[in-house]
């Protein structure tokens, strides 16, 4: 604890922002980083907690509190404090593969967890963490360690998601020969097309994986396994499988006009069109489903439908709506919702704060879904109708009859969330799925029923966080590494 009345002193700071209605004008970051003076006070008001619950990762009623990674944070906070980057980054690397993927896009449930934040407001862990590893990068400490021993063996890791990136990177620092496979253009999976540019920016994952390739991690892009490239042959080849697919099978909204209407896609599919295209021309080749001068619906009010928000908003949209299937959370915590439990309050995101800047209003409408899609002569969507939902004395949700409302909308995006990984490729190696769809291991560990084929990431728990993806990969690792080798030192 370097300065032990640090956080009596000082404030909490956070990065500089562009003022929405000028960042909306591109799609780059925009946030700006503090001056160093300032990162050193916000390092010196961590309180260096007896118990930290911040790097505790537990769940609490359900909810996850704490760093999921363990990260050191009163350790690095400390390094903040003093100056010293190089011992802040040997510490932040010794637990989280990426920080400058979790620094940028991790809701912070470090923060969440942070002491100081009961009576007053937590310290800047996430972005103390950011400010670390680009310090890092900046300073030529992030240089490429390839492993001096080989171990002979070889793993394909399929899917290069965060979890897939995760494991990738602690099997080739073992000596493991890795190889990373995926299906699209470009490596990053989620990190790449399911995150908007403004909010990552796709140099950040180029540069970790130019990194990673230097130190002996092969990848090989546009190889769709279980259909370009059969399962068996891989295992022909490899001695141990890794299967890192994420959940990618999206949830549709049930609506009578729906599966006939154009005009509407799913939010994933939305993101990667754009990102893809913003990458190779700028939007100059059209290849991306465009927002512009239309009336927006977005089915979903999560972190992707608030991505699709921000999306649609620099495409220059004439109106956007976003529709939340479940009631307004509190503004301020309620009484059976203590610390360190997550807090369930509403959270106002870059999107939403852009949509009140442009149009006056907070396009979140609650307790509501889409009724009825309705098109023109040609099959177009030109409205929807949407419906109030309430619940019943069986806490279900129902329509309430009478709040059905007619809204304008030319496209309309599905942001619902996903129901599990594509089943191809699970039946591709014959794993056994879940009753959630996701690939089926004993608890707590990675191990499919197929011997030698291992999974880790989103197709492993379901739909959940970056930080959580990379926490998998890595006890993935250990346990192909085990498997490889008999034992483990990871």
């Amino acid at each position: 604890m370097g300065k032990p009345t640090g956080f009596l002193e000082y404030n909490r700071e956070t990065m500089p922002e562009i003022s929405p209605l000028e960042r909306i004008k591109d799609f780059e970051e925009f946030h700006t980083p503090l001056p160093e003076s300032e990162r050193r006070k916000q390092g010196a008001r961590c309180m260096n907690c007896g118990v930290p619950f911040c790097q505790s990762g537990m769940m609490l009623n359900g909810m996850a509190t704490g760093c999921p990674l363990h990260n050191l944070i009163p350790e690095f906070n400390d390094e903040v404090y003093h100056g010293n980057t190089w011992h802040a980054l040997s510490r932040l690397l010794k637990t989280n593969n990426f920080p400058e993927f979790t620094g940028r896009v991790c809701p912070a449930l470090c923060e969440v967890a942070c002491l100081c934040g009961v009576n007053d407001t937590p310290v800047t862990i996430k972005e103390n963490e950011l400010a670390i590893i680009e310090e890092g990068y900046e300073k030529g400490y992030m240089r490429p360690h390839p492993p001096e021993l080989r171990t002979g063996k070889k793993v394909a890791v399929i899917g290069s998601g965060p979890a897939g990136l995760a494991c990738a990177d602690m099997l080739n620092k073992r000596g493991h020969h890795v190889t990373v496979y995926e299906k699209n253009d470009r490596i990053g999976g989620l990190l790449m097309y399911g995150i908007p540019n403004m909010k990552l920016d796709k140099s950040v994952v180029e540069r970790r994986v130019s990194l990673m390739k230097a130190e002996g991690v092969r990848f090989i892009t546009n190889t769709n396994i279980g259909k370009d490239v059969l399962s068996s042959t891989l295992m022909q080849q490899f001695d141990a499988v890794v299967l890192c697919c994420g959940a990618e099978q999206p949830r549709d909204i049930q609506a009578p006009g729906r599966d006939d209407a154009k005009g509407i896609c799913f939010a994933v599919d939305f993101l990667t069109q754009n990102t893809r295209s913003y990458l190779n021309s700028g939007f100059k080749d059209g290849e991306f489903i465009s927002a512009k001068d239309k009336n927006v619906i977005i089915v979903g009010g999560g972190d992707t439908g608030n991505d699709c928000l921000g999306t649609v908003i620099r495409h220059g949209c004439a109106s956007a709506v976003q529709l939340e299937l479940m009631p307004k959370s509190p503004d301020e915590r309620n009484a059976d919702n203590p610390w360190p439990e997550y807090p369930k309050i509403c959270k106002t995101d870059y999107g939403q704060q852009e949509a009140i800047a442009v149009f006056g209003k907070d396009p979140r409408v609650y307790s509501t879904t889409v009724n009825k899609v309705i098109t023109d002569n040609q099959g177009n969507i030109t409205a929807v109708e949407t419906v109030k939902m309430a619940f019943d004395e069986n806490r279900r949700l129902v329509p309430v009859k009478g709040s059905e409302e007619t809204l304008p909308c030319e496209l309309l995006i599905i942001a619902a969330g996903f129901t599990g990984c594509r089943k191809y490729i699970a039946d591709a190696f014959k794993t056994e799925l879940t009753a959630r769809n996701t690939v089926k291991t004993e608890s707590g560990k990675y191990a499919t029923s197929a011997p030698g084929v291992f999974t880790a990431g989103d197709m492993h728990r379901g739909q959940s966080l970056v930080v959580w993806a990379i926490h998998e990969g890595r006890e993935c690792a250990k346990e192909v590494d085990k498997f490889l080798e008999g034992y483990s030192n990871m």
